[in-house]
C-alpha cells in the first residue's frame, strides 16, 4: 500500500466543494479568527478570495493522492493575524499533518508564529512557504527549517528551480493560465512537485528530491539562464 501525504494548506479555502476531489480525502477543515488576544475555531465559510482554493485546485489536477487538512485563515478578504495562522499550525500538525503549505507571508517576525513554526518544525512537519524573489524577507518563509518557494519565470508546468539553500522556483502561473500570479502560484507548484512524489521522512530529505530535479540554478537573469541537463 502506497503511503500518502497528509498536507495541510493553510489558506483562504474553507470546503471542498470548492475544488474537485480526485484522488484526494478530506480529512477535516476549521477556521482561525483572532478576537483580542484570543484565537476562536470556528466553522469555515466558502472562499473569499478563491486564492486557496486556486491552489487546490492546482494540487488536484496533479493526479496525486493525499488526504487533506484546510485551515483557513482567511475568511473575510482581508489580512489574517500571526496568532491565527499560528493556531492553524498547531491545529494541522495536532490533525496529524506531515506536510504544511503557506502560500502566505507575514511582513514582521511575531513570537506567536515563531513558536507555532518550531515546534511543527521539531514534530518532524514539513513546511512550504511563499516568499518574494527579491525584496524583504517574509514569515514564515523566513523561519529556519522552513522551504521556501517562489514564482519563476523560467519555469514551465512542472519544472523547478534552485534558487539558493532551501529556497526553490516553479511556475508562476496556474496550469493553462498566462496571467503570472507569482510567489504564491509558484510556491504551490513547488508543494505540487513533492506531493506527487514519493513520501519524504524529513524536510532535508524533501529538499534533496527537489535540488536532484532542478532545470535552472541561481536567481532569474536577462538573456539566457543556465541549465541543469
Amino acid at each position: 500500500m502506497t503511503v500518502t501525504w497528509r498536507a495541510g494548506l493553510i489558506d483562504s479555502c474553507g470546503g471542498w466543494a470548492e475544488a474537485a476531489a480526485g484522488a484526494v480525502s478530506l480529512v477535516d477543515a476549521a477556521a482561525f479568527v483572532a478576537d483580542g488576544e484570543r484565537v476562536q475555531c470556528r466553522d469555515t465559510v466558502p472562499d473569499p478570495s478563491g486564492h486557496g482554493s486556486r491552489i487546490l485546485q492546482l494540487w488536484v489536477a496533479g493526479g496525486a493522492a493525499f488526504e487533506l487538512l484546510l485551515g483557513q485563515v482567511f475568511l473575510a478578504g482581508g489580512p489574517t493575524s500571526p496568532a491565527a495562522v499560528a493556531a492553524a499550525i498547531d491545529w494541522a500538525v495536532a490533525g496529524g499533518a506531515d506536510l504544511l503549505h503557506l502560500s502566505l507571508g507575514l511582513s514582521a517576525d511575531r513570537a506567536v508564529f515563531a513558536a507555532a513554526v518550531q515546534r511543527a518544525v521539531a514534530s518532524g512537519c514539513i513546511i512550504i512557504a511563499s516568499m518574494p524573489a527579491r525584496g524583504a524577507v517574509v514569515y514564515p518563509a523566513g523561519y529556519a527549517g522552513v522551504i521556501r518557494a517562489t514564482g519563476d519565470a523560467r519555469c514551465a508546468a512542472g519544472e523547478l528551480s534552485l534558487l539558493g539553500p532551501w529556497f526553490f522556483g516553479g511556475c508562476p502561473h496556474m496550469a493553462g493560465a498566462n496571467t503570472a500570479a507569482g510567489a504564491s502560484v509558484g510556491a504551490a507548484w513547488v508543494t505540487r512537485l513533492i506531493l506527487n512524489g514519493p513520501k519524504q521522512a524529513t524536510a532535508g530529505a524533501v529538499v534533496a528530491a527537489l535540488e536532484a530535479r532542478a532545470r535552472y540554478v541561481g536567481a532569474e537573469r536577462r538573456g539566457r539562464a543556465p541549465l541543469l541537463d
